[in-house]
């Protein structure tokens, strides 16, 4: 016969075993609803309970339903709904703390909404411990038990305590994990909008309709691995079109690499471009790899690919049919994922004709063609460019320039702009140190501007010209801030109205365009 102490033994034994199933089938799963069951189950066979039930709030609808059950039909669960303060299993959700109901035809309180125990019920005992995280309940394991001693009935509460406890650490660590894993992809997206954002086309200035036309290639081809060839004059943002690119298409995440092909010499392009073994030539004291392995997964954009030597173009070839080279003094073959997005301001089908533009290779770059368009083919740009430039130039040099004069507005719009989108930007940045009146007069911008077909003056003499180009400048501005009411602008000028008319009259200045 089993003394005492070896009772106890066995007891502590089958409490450790039931806890380390209980743990091991709480690590199995990430989905806490999948070992909810199987635990059930376990507490069943080694506590010999009749049925039980775990059972969890609803934070929102603050109803109780069974979530998980051992012994109960399905019909049985959903027929287990409780308020919190409602017979037994509501009161330990209000509470907070176990439930002992040795006998449960004693207990008045106790409800039985399962309708389960009908011709048991006499000799059961009901127990119920809740599932705390922190200070509030979030759920509770109820069980039915056949009757004991309140002594086996409190150790078996306080071991369901401890599976309840677990179960609590277990939703605890899933939710950190969850919480964790949310400021992971809420970051991720945060920078790449960060990133599309800076670099998306509508950060390319300018509603043109050649613009628009512009927007809806690079829409088209970015979500392809198309090879990109962007063309157009020096200075009207062929690498801008490539970032906005690279940053729509699937490959946002990986490299963005750059490389000017006219830069640099052939010597140092090849070895730029595909990287060089150590001792490949004099001074190369390591190895290092080229533009296209640093690219591999993201996008090499080569600028100014008119300027590349009929050899590098061989080789490029290669990259581009086969996605494979060697280094610079190597023999190992590299291969590659890359897309190549290149640009040039040259007259492609013109070298090719006179032999030093390889027809292959332009083929394989002339995949899909997008050009960008000349400043001058697209006025009706130049103004939100120029406000662009003046408020990121204001702001980089403590200036709050507030307009642009009249005159000033007139010779950006008469100008050629042969130096396209960049030179616009330098005469903006040259305008905006010289302003000492928080306006950008036509005096601030730079010489090339100061024609006589962009002021519309006639020069006679360097004196007479600067003088009646600020009188007219000044005469702009007044009828401008008076919408073309000329007595207004000559209260406003100090001068006499008849003064005013003749000087109108003199620079052929047309009144009815500022009334509008």
């Amino acid at each position: 016969m089993m003394d005492s102490d070896e009772r106890n033994n066995d007891n502590s034994s089958s409490k450790i075993d039931l806890l380390l199933k209980v743990s091991r089938i709480l690590d199995s799963s990430t989905d806490l609803k999948q070992v909810l069951t199987p635990v059930l189950n376990v507490i069943a066979q080694e506590l010999d309970i009749k049925r039980g039930s775990l059972a969890l709030l609803n934070r929102e609808t603050g109803e109780i339903t069974i979530e998980s059950a051992y012994g109960l039909s399905q019909a049985q669960m959903e027929r287990g709904r409780y308020k919190i303060g409602e017979g037994i299993t509501g009161e330990v959700f209000r509470s907070g703390r176990p439930a002992i109901i040795p006998k449960i035809s004693d207990e008045p309180r106790f409800l039985d909404k399962t309708k389960s125990r009908k011709k048991d019920q006499s000799d059961l005992s009901f127990l119920c411990v809740p599932i705390k995280l922190e200070s509030r309940v979030i759920g509770a394991i109820c069980a039915d038990k056949y009757m004991t001693n309140s002594e086996s009935l409190a150790s078996y509460t306080h071991l369901l305590s401890i599976v309840a406890s677990m179960i609590a650490q277990a939703v605890r660590l899933r939710q950190l994990v969850q919480e964790e894993r949310h400021k992971i992809i809420e970051e991720n997206t945060r920078l790449q909008e960060e990133l599309r954002s800076r670099f998306k086309p509508e950060n390319i200035i300018g509603n043109s309709q050649a613009m628009q036309e512009v927007y809806s290639l690079i829409e088209q081809v970015s979500k392809s691995d198309a090879t990109v060839l962007v063309r157009g004059e020096s200075g009207t943002g062929k690498e801008l079109v490539a970032h906005a690119i690279h940053y729509h298409s699937a490959r946002a995440g990986k490299p963005f690499v750059k490389v000017s092909c006219a830069a640099l010499p052939e010597s140092i392009i090849e070895s730029e471009l595909f990287g060089h073994e150590k001792g490949a030539f004099t001074g190369a004291v390591s190895s290092r790899k080229g533009r296209f392995e640093l690219a591999d997964g993201g996008t090499l954009f080569l600028d100014e690919i008119g300027d590349l030597s009929a050899t590098l173009q061989v080789k490029l070839l290669r990259v581009l049919q086969e996605k494979e080279f060697e280094r610079v003094g190597g023999i190992k073959t590299i291969h590659v994922n890359v897309r190549v997005i290149a640009a040039t301001n040259r007259d492609l089908e013109t070298l090719m004709e006179e032999g030093s533009f390889r027809q292959d290779l332009y083929y394989r770059l002339n995949v899909f063609p997008i050009h960008i368009p000349p400043l001058r083919e697209r006025k009706t740009d130049i103004l939100l460019l120029a406000d662009f430039f003046i408020e990121q130039y204001g702001k980089k040099n403590g200036k709050n320039v507030r307009r642009i004069s009249t005159p000033a507005i007139d010779m950006l719009m008469a100008y050629h702009w042969p130096g396209n989108v960049r030179e616009l930007e330098n005469c903006i940045e040259r305008a905006v140190l010289l302003t000492k009146d928080d306006v950008i007069h036509g005096h601030h911008l730079p010489p090339t501007l100061q024609t006589a077909e962009a002021s519309g003056t006639a020069f006679r003499g360097r004196l007479r010209a600067v003088l009646g180009n600020v009188e007219k400048e000044l005469i702009l501005d007044a009828l401008k801030s008076s919408r073309g009411n000329q007595s207004r602008a000559a209260d406003m000028l100090g001068i006499s109205e008849r003064i005013m008319g003749l000087r109108i009259k003199k620079y052929g200045i047309d009144t009815s365009r500022f009334s509008q």
